[in-house]
């Protein structure tokens, strides 16, 4: 295995990572708190309803 897939395989590691981490703290979060979160996500545009 070359350097750039060992490079690949863990930064795609970290995504996976960092993903279920999110998911797990969205989990928690109340419904005022999901709005805020969603209001601001849309307004930077990191989702477009």
């Amino acid at each position: 295995m070359s350097y750039i897939d060992s490079f690949t395989q863990s930064e795609e590691y970290r995504r996976e990572e960092l993903v279920r981490k999110i998911e797990h703290a969205i989990e928690k979060l109340t419904l005022q708190e999901l709005e805020a979160l969603f209001y601001d996500m849309s307004t930077k545009n990191y989702i477009n309803d």
